[in-house]
């Protein structure tokens, strides 16, 4: 079962990475044609309220529970994977013993219905739509996906939330700091360690 769960992890995110990196490569080259604009996080204010750019956040449900800028639309690009055949519990089993316990996140697969959820949210294809996740990886994923769907006026956060700092947006709804809500489970605790610690070595300069 060992082998046979390090073949299927190594077969999962192989496939994955070669999917980014395809991705990633179509919008290096739709960022210098200029039909993707990549936007930082501390633009990322001016482009909505000054640019007309809406601001669509397509990272999954449980971390828009943490925080989300307000008035942003939601779709999420990967959602919840429940299918429970031999194969896919085998590739839960890998995710969770490798992964899981450190970042708390959820098994996840590509949401088949994105380009049509996001359609039916902005029928009209020349609006401007700031593509935004976590990190930045999953966005790019996005906007290759909305590109090719006829989207022609596209923003990417680079960098995503985390590089975000708290006066980047109007105004955040949720329990945690925007640029934290990707992290979970046993590094978010660690993190929450860093920061205090942080904070106590600051607070005895």
């Amino acid at each position: 079962m060992k082998g046979m769960s390090i073949w299927v992890n190594q077969n999962v995110c192989a496939h994955t990475l070669k999917f980014q990196i395809k991705a990633a490569s179509n919008v290096q080259q739709l960022m210098q044609s200029g039909a993707i604009k990549a936007i930082p996080a501390k633009d990322a204010g001016v482009a909505i309220r000054s640019e007309g750019f809406t601001l669509l956040d397509i990272r999954p449900e449980w971390e828009l529970k943490k925080a989300k800028v307000v008035g942003s639309l939601s779709v999420p690009l990967f959602i919840q994977d429940m299918d429970n055949t031999p194969l896919t519990l085998v590739k839960k089993w890998v995710h969770f013993g490798y992964i899981g316990f450190w970042t708390g996140q959820y098994f996840t697969t590509i949401n088949p219905d994105f380009l049509q959820q996001v359609e039916a949210s902005v029928p009209d294809k020349n609006t401007k739509l700031l593509v935004a996740c976590g990190e930045g990886l999953r966005s790019i994923m996005a906007a290759s996906k909305l590109y090719e769907g006829g989207y022609n006026n596209l923003g990417w956060l680079a960098g995503g939330f985390n590089r975000a700092a708290d006066a980047d947006f109007p105004a955040i709804e949720g329990p945690e700091k925007l640029q934290y809500a990707t992290i979970g489970g046993v590094s978010y605790y660690f993190l929450k360690l860093l920061v205090l610690l942080k904070a106590v070595g600051n607070g005895n300069d």
